[in-house]
């Protein structure tokens, strides 16, 4: 089947879990190294794993080695770690060491058409990230419907979440992402983060987005 924009890890009819981008301890001053393992070792591998064993259950079910009724809670606990891997995948390819510059060519055009201006992107998308209730995301993307670029306060991994919308980058605001860096700071990790953004990526993101 086509892949889509996203780089999820999928080989040979399993979730895996991908390798990082660059060299964990590269993210300074963004994150620390301890932070960027612990969070892709651990916690991100943990939500493959929980991806492959719900898929497998509901394999089993349709096969019939399993009766019907197993097939629900399979199926939410798919949403939630297949989710979490998708936006783990995503949010290791949003970030850079390096300070992100700014966005540039139809990616700086759909941020002024969708928001107004570079100004009024970033004050939402900061309102946004402080706002999800405990565990979550604040993440860009396309609205398939007008075309125009809104951003998500997700909810674990998976609520408060539109159809069809193609995610350009991720902020992870789970505690696990930033407590040993900024403690329960999370506002000057979510500034840290609008400095980091990898803008060329996202810019390749929304070309093969657009090109669908």
């Amino acid at each position: 089947m086509k892949k889509t924009h996203l780089t999820c890890g999928y080989e040979e009819g399993r979730y895996v879990l991908p390798d990082l981008p660059y060299a964990a301890a590269s993210l300074e001053p963004l994150l620390d190294e301890e932070t960027v393992l612990l969070h892709h070792d651990k916690h991100h591998a943990a939500y493959v794993a929980g991806a492959n064993a719900a898929a497998d259950t509901l394999q089993r079910v349709a096969c019939g080695e399993l009766a019907a009724e197993a097939a629900p809670e399979a199926a939410r606990l798919l949403a939630f770690n297949l989710g979490g891997h998708i936006l783990h995948c995503l949010y290791w390819e949003s970030i850079t060491g390096m300070q992100g510059g700014t966005p540039k060519g139809n990616l700086a055009d759909a941020i002024n058409h969708s928001f107004g201006s570079m100004e009024g992107f970033e004050k939402i998308f900061k309102a946004v990230a402080m706002g999800v209730q405990g565990s979550g995301w604040s993440v860009v993307g396309m609205d398939p419907v007008s075309g125009l670029l809104r951003i998500f306060g997700i909810e674990r991994h998976q609520d408060i979440l539109a159809p069809g919308f193609l995610p350009l980058f991720a902020c992870d605001v789970w505690e696990h992402a930033y407590y040993l860096r900024y403690h329960n700071n999370r506002a000057g990790y979510v500034n840290a983060f609008l400095k980091h953004i990898d803008w060329e990526k996202t810019q390749q993101r929304l070309t093969t987005i657009c090109h669908e």
